[in-house]
């Protein structure tokens, strides 16, 4: 038994047993459970509820699923109660006589609670909030980075036509640039908190990756130095290698920090130079400062977690995230350096044997077709940048601000597509799509959304696009759906 009953006082320090059918209908539930866990699952968090039926879906299927961590709210004890679950499928004879799941057996047991539990679950509370607003400010930032690609876009395409000064698309591109890693980065944030894993790798040149950082970090390496009287060049000596499959943003990342930490380690001036070489154990980049160095304690404990020389103005992650991109990518990092002499990363590589086939374009100027459609986002500035980027392509736009509206506006309109957003109140975009679904079945929908956990397209959404979105992207969607009806 492992329930402190004197700090759980209204819990019996018994196990705990329940018994559901394969569909998740309860069976069976023991007294200690009822105490516990209640009726149903209405004292597990939103998140942990949506866990209980993954677990219980799996375990139909046949696969143990053991020692799942639960937090519950339970009347007459202030502080959550930590819970631990077992879901096992029961195997029994089907009148056929072969052997199938016929059901789920959950055990569970209440945790002892350790001297410091009041403690912990502060903190656990705090990062699970931090988590929560996490997720939110991530979902409002990706709808803002969708204005600012959005124009940026339709800025470029003023530039180039109208033949300006060839430095303002340079900049424009830039920016571009800037927000599809600010949206990767968002990504990989939300990535992080539902721990999910980095699984697209494309052929990558490294070269241009390296000089991509260099333009966007020109301010830090350039102008700021001259202010004060310093002097910082940036060297290339590029040798013709081959690409990589990595991810751009990530390894963008690992240059960026590299370049920010080689700026700091030569405050009188000096000169960064990067190097790329093809070697046997693959691509090679070199990362070399003229820099104050470091001392050989400092060189062993550099890519360590929290471990910083810069006091109050480092948090000591920079190099650990980068040491863990390039894990990521099956490469390695090593750094040689001496105090007074400066400082050299070296970066290995493997590479790509061969590129991968493009994606065959559809939407060839000859065979472009122009679509009704209806754009659905509560944010007025989404709808509006949709707007101007469809019509752009040619495409007739009409817009609804809810889901309510859209389902008002839509008997009155012939469309073709409706492109919705997933986060809405009152009316989600999936929800408005299985209403739509309901009244006009061959309707295409694609859903847009700033969040990685959308979900996939299913029986009510043809198509899942993630913000922020690039026009090709929107219209290359377009000509897909309207090529397939």
């Amino acid at each position: 038994m492992s329930t402190d009953v004197e700090s759980f006082p209204h819990l019996e320090p018994e196990l705990l047993v329940a018994t559901y059918s394969v569909s998740g209908d309860t069976i069976y539930r023991n007294e200690a459970w009822h105490n516990v866990v209640g009726a149903g699952w209405s004292r597990f968090s939103e998140e942990d509820r949506e866990r209980t039926a993954r677990c219980l879906q799996e375990a139909s299927s046949g696969s143990l699923v053991t020692n799942q961590f639960f937090l519950l709210v339970v009347p007459g004890i202030e502080d959550a109660v930590p819970l631990l679950l077992n879901f096992l499928p029961v195997h029994l004879p089907s009148p056929d006589s072969t052997i199938r799941v016929q059901g789920v057996s959950v055990t569970g047991e209440v945790l002892r609670e350790p001297e410091t539990w009041t403690q912990s679950q502060t903190q656990r509370n705090r990062l699970e909030t931090l988590g929560r607003m996490t997720m939110g400010i991530a979902h409002d930032f990706n709808n803002l980075l969708s204005g600012i690609l959005g124009y940026t876009e339709l800025l470029l395409g003023y530039a180039i036509d109208e033949k300006s000064d060839p430095t303002l698309a340079e900049h424009l591109r830039t920016i571009e640039r800037a927000a599809l890693d600010g949206a990767a980065l968002i990504r990989k944030i939300q990535q992080y908190i539902r721990q999910e894993k980095q699984t697209h790798f494309t052929p990558l040149d490294v070269p241009t990756i390296i000089q991509d950082c260099i333009t966007l970090t020109r301010p830090y390496w350039y102008n700021e130095p001259r202010r004060v009287g310093i002097s910082i060049e940036v060297e290339q000596d590029f040798d013709d290698v081959p690409p990589v499959f990595g991810s751009a943003t990530e390894l963008r990342e690992v240059f960026l920090n590299l370049i920010l930490n080689a700026v700091q380690a030569m405050p009188e001036g000096g000169t960064i130079t990067f190097r790329t070489k093809n070697t046997d154990l693959g691509v090679r980049i070199d990362v070399i400062d003229t820099g104050v160095g470091m001392s050989e304690d400092v060189r062993q404990h550099i890519f360590e977690p929290l471990y910083t020389t810069k006091g109050e103005r480092g948090t000591g992650m920079g190099l650990a995230v980068s040491y863990g991109i390039i894990q990521e990518h099956e490469g390695t990092i090593r750094v040689d350096s001496r105090l007074g002499e400066g400082t050299s990363f070296s970066i290995v590589l493997p590479r790509a044997e061969k590129s991968r086939p493009e994606r065959k374009e559809v939407t060839a100027v000859d065979h472009r077709r122009t679509a009704h459609i209806m754009v659905v986002d509560d944010e007025h500035m989404v709808r509006t940048i949709l707007k101007k980027l469809l019509t752009l392509k040619g495409h007739t736009v009409i817009q609804a601000e809810s889901g309510e509206d859209a389902l008002e506006l839509i008997e009155s309109h012939d469309l073709d597509i409706v492109f919705t957003d997933l986060g809405m109140p009152q009316m989600n975009g999936r929800q408005l799509a299985h209403e739509i679904r309901a009244r006009h079945p061959e309707l295409p929908i694609v859903l847009l959304t700033g969040d990685t956990d959308a979900g996939e397209p299913g029986e009510d959404v043809d198509v899942v696009l993630s913000k922020p979105f690039k026009i090709d992207q929107l219209d290359r969607t377009i000509q897909e759906i309207l090529g397939d009806s």
